[in-house]
């Protein structure tokens, strides 16, 4: 592999190793793929996972997706009801260049068809450590 020039930051903390290259991705984007619907019912996360991890791919070279963790949701439009659920979070590192309209697109098209079709009442998508919730879903 060839020797690659980077800054003097990356030098110091990365291992000594001719395997390592610049940074390809440097916007965070993570998305949370819900386990329950907005009555509490179960849904098939690990379809929406797959189309997330899909989508992320196509968009932005890659996705990975952690194991399910604990959440919770306030559902303003319900009283204020909490929803108990065991989300993923699916998250890619995307190139500044890679980030275009055609991109965000296809992500908020994704985002609003599990959206809809879960029956949740927001999903929520992080770029760059702002979080966007989507309530209104395109039709189908």
């Amino acid at each position: 592999m060839p020797q690659v020039s980077c800054n003097h930051e990356f030098r110091r903390e990365a291992p000594r190793s001719s395997a390592f290259s610049l940074p390809v991705g440097t916007s965070l984007v993570v998305v949370f793929v819900l386990s329950k619907d907005r009555d509490g019912n179960t849904i098939d996360q690990d379809k929406w996972v797959d189309q997330v991890l899909t989508t992320l791919g196509q968009a932005f070279r890659g996705g990975t997706a952690y194991p399910r963790g604990r959440g919770v949701w306030r559902d303003d439009e319900r009283g204020g009801t909490l929803i108990r659920e065991d989300p993923v979070v699916v998250f890619s590192y995307a190139a500044d260049e890679e980030i275009t309209t055609a991109a965000l697109t296809a992500l908020y098209q994704t985002l609003s068809r599990m959206g809809r079709e879960t029956r949740q009442g927001e999903v929520g998508v992080v770029i760059d450590g702002k979080y966007y919730g989507i309530t209104e879903y395109s039709p189908e």
